[in-house]
């Protein structure tokens, strides 16, 4: 059975609201990235229990640290980002989370990122030594721009580094904002599905300025969803619209929108046969 997960800081700023929209849709986990405007890796002590006293008292659980690592060009400050993916780790094991969303970088300006292939598989290999001795996993997603933008680069990724602490979280909607692709159930899907533990559900129409509701766009939310049903999926689909505004970092879908999207996502799963918590 599937569980239904979010990133509830693309609906309000403030945390106390986020978790009142989960618990008001009956939502038990959340994606944490933003709270209160702060980005997880960013908060206090003090915030940070605040946080987590916040979601044991609604018993919501975290899903993953929906983290911005891998979201530099390869000619920035890497020692101060590996610092700042240890503290990853510790927020990981602190919200006992089993997963952190990474992604593989940007090339410095002017260079193609496919050439930097050995730069980012160094820095991987140095972020799966922090997760030694931890239950942590690292989920690698598929964007526009770094090197994982395509399925075979994400495959390469996971497979050159051979490691249970690096799998991959897939989002349909980004093979059709950033490529044009309106196949991905048959063109990126085959070959990244053996390393998927993770599915972040963003669909998008080509050409279309901000996201689809799940099922509506060009992104085979429904294959892939059938799909899921058939392998006895039981991991997190966590909702990540962009109804009204998605860019670097994030995202806006109002709480209206987002209750739109939920119920079609719980209508597109029913119809798949993917039965949900």
């Amino acid at each position: 059975m599937a569980k239904i997960s979010a990133f509830a800081d693309e609906v309000v700023n403030d945390f106390a609201k986020q978790i009142e929209f989960l618990v008001s849709e009956g939502i038990g986990y959340i994606e944490i990235r933003f709270v209160n405007g702060k980005n997880v890796l960013d908060l206090s002590k003090a915030e940070l229990t605040e946080a987590k006293k916040m979601l044991d008292a609604n018993n919501i659980a975290v899903s993953a640290i929906g983290s911005p690592i891998g979201k530099i060009r390869l000619d920035e400050n890497f020692p101060d980002h590996l610092d700042k993916f240890r503290h990853t780790v510790d927020l990981a094991r602190y919200f006992e989370t089993p997963f952190i969303r990474v992604f593989s970088y940007y090339p410095a300006d002017g260079e193609s990122i496919d050439e930097c292939r050995q730069q980012v598989l160094d820095r991987f290999a140095l972020k799966l030594d922090c997760l030694d001795s931890t239950d942590v996993t690292m989920v690698h997603e598929n964007e526009t721009g770094i090197y994982g933008h395509s399925a075979e680069n994400c495959v390469d990724l996971v497979k050159s580094l051979d490691s249970p602490l690096l799998r991959l979280a897939y989002d349909p909607g980004n093979f059709v904002w950033g490529q044009g692709i309106t196949d991905s159930t048959q063109s990126c899907w085959p070959l990244m599905k053996p390393w998927v533990v993770h599915v972040h559900i963003k669909d998008w129409a080509i050409d279309a300025k901000v996201g689809s509701l799940p099922g509506a766009g060009d992104g085979q939310v429904p294959e892939l969803l059938a799909d899921l049903a058939g392998d006895g999926y039981d991991g997190w689909l966590t909702l990540e619209p962009h109804l009204q505004l998605g860019g670097q970092f994030g995202g806006h879908t109002d709480a209206e929108l987002f209750s739109d999207a939920v119920a079609a996502l719980k209508d597109v799963s029913n119809k798949a046969g993917l039965k949900l918590e």
